[in-house]
């Protein structure tokens, strides 16, 4: 069975962040990856969890450039 979708604002909240910041984020490439069904944009939970693993930091200057 597939994890439900998630909706921008269900995905902002467990990030701590906004929607306009999810938003931006898809525009420039560097969110989580989406599914757009029409005009609608929505998550797999998958993913999320997957993007927020690859973007783990053990120091402030772990940044990669981007």
């Amino acid at each position: 069975m597939t994890a439900p979708l998630a909706t921008p604002e269900e995905v902002a909240q467990y990030l701590r962040t906004t929607t306009t910041k999810l938003t931006n984020d898809r525009y420039r490439g560097i969110g989580p990856k989406f599914v757009k069904h029409g005009r609608r944009v929505l998550y797999r939970w998958d993913d999320v969890h997957a993007w927020t693993e690859a973007n783990l930091l053990q120091r402030t200057d772990d940044r990669r450039a981007v």
